[in-house]
């Protein structure tokens, strides 16, 4: 027990080390892109009240936003206010940052963590049913099913399945988290899971090719491997094989592959959630740049790296409680040893 909380400990402060680097290195790389496009967040803030505003006005904004000063003195400014926990106040909704955030988080973690679910049980099963009936036509069509789903847009497949189950027939609501013109304190759990298979469906379709052929390779050189010809010839059939050999030595390769999924979910959520209309951080962070919101942007840029950040340090503590020569492997690369 002792080792074991040593090692949480020591992995846990190893990736915090890494993602306050991260997120500096993220932080300056944001700002400095953000201050070298277009953007005018001073315009865009006026543009919000709908009114005109007097040059006095203009001039107290810009002093507010501190558009006069030098780049690094703005960014130091903005860094120092981040580390205080305030990520500012939103142009677009006139709220703070990180209220904004937490409020649109939630949805889009349940969005993120159905797909992530329903891509790794989708890919892992598709993959084991390729590498048992290699080059037959169970394996030929879903192979190429793969193929053509991991070339397609996802927004493209949320306009198909929309077009498809919402408008024609009617099997899903066209969008939105919740029911038109009902509160939120009223919605139930039925409701809004009904609102959510959908674009989690169509997430977990578009990233879930990379998992199913891996699986099926990996599942095809078990199979051709010298210890499975040895169970064959004892006379042990495929499904036998496959729970007895093959899942213990394809589960830690899928399972890597699903948890470094977790930043191209992130990136195809800003997609279904416009395709849907569902009010999560991908719909907050396109708004935020097609409105010229700043501090909403870099707020939650900031965020969706610590968020995969975080993702990677819960899966390498996984690793270690799935497959312990990963863990003895880590020991003796420290102690310089050998395993």
């Amino acid at each position: 027990m002792n080792e074991a909380l040593k090692r949480i400990v020591r992995v846990f402060f190893t990736y915090s080390v890494r993602t306050i680097s991260l997120l500096l290195a993220v932080s300056a790389i944001s700002f400095v892109l953000v201050n070298a496009s277009p953007i005018n967040p001073v315009q865009q803030y006026i543009i919000g009240f709908g009114t005109a505003v007097s040059p006095q006005q203009r001039a107290e904004i810009e002093d507010y936003w501190g558009v006069n000063e030098p780049p690094i003195e703005r960014y130091f400014s903005w860094l120092s206010e981040v580390l205080h926990g305030n990520l500012g106040e939103s142009a677009l909704y006139r709220r703070p940052v990180a209220a904004v955030i937490g409020e649109r988080f939630w949805n889009s973690l349940a969005l993120m963590l159905c797909a992530w679910l329903l891509s790794g049980v989708i890919g892992f099963g598709l993959g084991c049913v390729m590498g048992m009936y290699q080059d037959r036509w169970a394996d030929k069509i879903i192979k190429k099913c793969c193929y053509i789903l991991s070339s397609v847009p996802t927004f493209w497949l949320g306009l198909v399945f929309l077009l498809v189950f919402s408008v024609w027939l009617k099997w899903f609501p066209i969008g939105f988290s919740a029911p038109i013109g009902v509160r939120g304190e009223d919605v139930t759990f039925g409701q809004r899971l009904y609102h959510l298979i959908l674009p989690a469906f169509t997430l977990s379709l578009a990233s879930f090719s990379n998992i199913a052929l891996h699986t099926r390779q990996k599942l095809i050189d078990v199979f051709n491997s010298e210890y499975v010809l040895f169970a064959r010839a004892r006379g042990e059939g495929k499904w036998t094989i496959l729970c007895r050999h093959g899942l213990r030595n394809i589960l830690f390769p899928a399972l890597t592959l699903q948890f470094a999924s977790f930043a191209e979910l992130f990136g195809g959520s800003v997609m279904a959630e416009n395709v849907f209309s569902y009010p999560g951080l991908g719909s907050a962070v396109s708004a935020a740049g097609l409105n010229g919101d700043v501090p909403l942007l870099l707020g939650i840029t900031l965020f969706s790296a610590l968020f995969v950040s975080a993702g990677n340090m819960i899966a390498n503590l996984l690793y270690g409680v799935i497959n312990p020569q990963v863990r003895a492997f880590a020991e003796a690369g420290r102690n310089g040893g050998f395993v």
